[in-house]
């Protein structure tokens, strides 16, 4: 059990700093500073962060009409679930 815990822990952590950084990218484009690069969101969404970027597309309004951010999104969010539900089956019995 603790092992899924930490799992967990990790990927909210991800998924954290994925939601800060969507909001820090968002005010970066209204004020016209330095941007958080795009790659460096949809690695973090394909690499457990996916909950904190929906998060932060849905809450921030940001990045929501372009596809390889919604596809990221999707991708991570599903394999995330999955892996999620394994962990738990694995190691939390």
């Amino acid at each position: 059990m603790t092992a899924f815990i930490i799992i967990c822990a990790i990927a909210g952590a991800i998924s954290l700093i994925n939601f800060i950084l969507y909001g820090k990218d968002k005010f970066a484009a209204i004020k016209g500073t330095w941007r958080v690069p795009e790659i460096t969101l949809i690695l973090l969404s394909l690499l457990g962060g996916a909950v904190g970027g929906i998060l932060g597309m849905m809450i921030f309004h940001h990045k929501f009409r372009k596809p390889a951010f919604i596809a990221a999104n999707v991708a991570g969010l599903a394999w995330q679930g999955f892996a999620l539900v394994l962990a738990y089956l694995y190691l939390a019995a």
